[in-house]
């Protein structure tokens, strides 16, 4: 079972520029109880497995895009430091929080990230302008929320990297490729951060902290394979189209999670 989410994960990566973090979470808190783990623990672990495993399969998604010049490494070297700082941040806060406040802040945080690339404009300005990677001061500190949000939400966070860099008058393409990269700063603070805040014995057996092995290795492995098809995909569908995409995606997601 592992690793057929992981080939949803990978395909997903490279298509919206996330570790299909959102489906896994969803999915994981379902399936880990099956495997022995407390169900007051399942969303941490949840949460947890699916951060480890983002980390490669966001460096398999971004590794594709790099080779179809659709990452803007410039943008990344800035948000990586405000990324790892909020992935370590945020994973602190999570192990405190609830089961149930978890999985409501993943919902509705899927609902609005829908609603603003249905909705949101793009920023104006010339075309030079906006072919240039945004940077400075300000992506580092975006970075620093949307590290401590995926943190909390268990993803690579490519539902805010994407929507921030389509405002900032990105390709949606490009956004996706840049996200996929810094989806990787994120998967490692966030996990180290899940494995080393988590109390003793927070996980039965087969853990470290609340990264469950078995999930997390057994995800990664098959996204890796299957990100570079998703990344194919992302360059044959429109701009808009893949911004649709992306937000039924996430609206399928935050209803699943409810229901």
């Amino acid at each position: 079972m592992f690793p057929l989410l992981g080939i949803v994960a990978g395909v997903l990566a490279g298509l919206l520029g996330v570790g299909g973090g959102l489906v896994l979470v969803a999915a994981l808190a379902w399936l880990l109880p099956l495997h022995g783990i407390p169900r007051e623990a399942a969303m941490h672990a949840a949460l947890a497995s699916s951060l480890a495993s983002i980390v490669l399969t966001a460096a398999s998604s971004a590794y594709a895009h790099h080779g179809r010049g659709s990452v803007l490494w410039p943008t990344v070297k800035w948000m990586v430091p405000g990324l790892l700082l909020g992935g370590w941040l945020g994973s602190g806060i999570a192990v405190k929080m609830d089961d149930q406040v978890l999985r409501w802040v993943v919902a509705g945080y899927c609902v609005l990230a829908a609603l603003q690339l249905l909705f949101g404009k793009t920023r104006a300005g010339d075309a030079a302008a906006l072919a240039r990677a945004p940077t400075g001061l300000p992506m580092s500190a975006a970075g620093v929320g949307i590290g401590a949000m995926s943190a909390v939400v268990g993803i690579g966070g490519g539902s805010m990297t994407v929507p921030l860099l389509v405002w900032r008058g990105v390709a949606p393409v490009r956004a996706v490729g840049t996200s996929s990269a810094c989806g990787v700063a994120i998967g490692l603070a966030s996990a180290l951060g899940y494995a080393l805040h988590a109390p003793a014995g927070a996980l039965p057996e087969h853990a470290i902290g609340y990264v469950y092995l078995p999930a997390a290795i057994g995800v990664a492995a098959a996204s890796v394979l299957a990100a570079p098809y998703g990344m194919r995909l992302a360059h044959r569908i429109s701009g808009l189209a893949l911004k649709r995409i992306f937000a039924a995606f996430l609206i399928a997601v935050a209803v699943s999670l409810l229901v």
